[in-house]
């Protein structure tokens, strides 16, 4: 039995300077999924087989969260999920424990003109919810703009250690050394990293024959301890970086501003191998 209670519901919009296609695909592919919905709490992530009828659960670190319905799915169009319960403790509770959120919907719909995306999101919330959503969702949609617009490339890995140590392995220059590189022709011999807002952190990168090398540096826009860091390229490309525990394991999701000297695929593969390196250094370093 559905117990109804007394709700909200908001709509939220947002035009997007890209196709419905590239919109959809920054909503519900698993990275940009993780960034955008990182607003509400990082390393937010959903598991699902993402057919219409089927089951979604909406999860964050620790196992709580909710699940719900894919009530409606209309590729590239629209996406509806009905609210039933909560999750605690990776648990599915009983639909008339949760009066707040059972029978609940939120909405998603792309009207695309002129090579442009109208991104329409409307929301069932409990009443005392109605100033976080309005807050935060305005936020999320923001990023979901910005990722649609550029060109961002995530890469992922997951790594079977503790949420301390992946951290440290990812900032300390001691290690940074070990696992920054793409191919094992190149190198980092040198590293200088400060890790807070506004800091800049350094990263010689070269051939190992001495034939080239270069600088990769910048500068720390966000940081906040074992869950993200964003920073600025030099030349003003953005990097965003999720460290989620997910399965006993720590997710870690790069998403990276592309630059145009290059093919996609070619720095996708880059930013992969590097993310692997690091996998492989932590894992192996007992």
């Amino acid at each position: 039995m559905l117990i109804h209670y007394n709700r909200n519901q908001n709509h939220f919009e947002v035009t997007v300077k890209a196709s419905a296609s590239k919109v959809w695909q920054t909503l519900w592919d698993d990275g940009s999924y993780m960034q955008w919905t990182s607003v509400f709490h990082a390393g937010s992530y959903a598991k699902s087989d993402w057919k219409q009828g089927s089951k979604i659960q909406f999860l964050g670190p620790g196992g709580n969260g909710m699940y719900s319905e894919i009530e409606l799915l209309e590729p590239e169009k629209k996406m509806v999920f009905k609210h039933l319960s909560e999750i605690k403790d990776y648990q599915e509770q009983p639909i008339e424990t949760s009066a707040s959120w059972s029978g609940s919907k939120e909405s998603y719909t792309l009207t695309e003109s002129d090579g442009q995306t109208k991104i329409t999101v409307s929301v069932d919330f409990p009443n005392e919810m109605e100033a976080y959503f309005k807050e935060t969702f305005p936020k999320a949609l923001a990023i979901v703009k910005e990722l649609s617009e550029k060109n961002y490339i995530t890469v992922m890995t997951s790594v079977h250690a503790d949420i301390e140590k992946v951290w440290n392995y990812w900032i300390d220059p001691k290690h940074i050394v070990q696992w920054n590189h793409a191919s094992d022709d190149w190198h980092t011999p040198k590293a200088t990293n400060h890790v807070k807002v506004g800091a800049h952190f350094t990263y010689t990168m070269a051939a190992k024959d001495g034939s080239a090398s270069f600088d990769f540096e910048g500068t720390y826009i966000d940081v906040k301890l074992h869950e993200k860091i964003s920073y600025a390229i030099v030349g003003g490309r953005k990097v965003f970086i999720l460290f989620a525990p997910i399965d006993g394991q720590i997710r870690i999701v790069e998403t990276f501003e592309a630059e145009n000297q290059n093919p996609l695929k070619m720095q996708k593969t880059g930013w992969q191998s590097i993310l692997d390196n690091f996998k492989k250094h932590v894992e192996s370093d007992d």
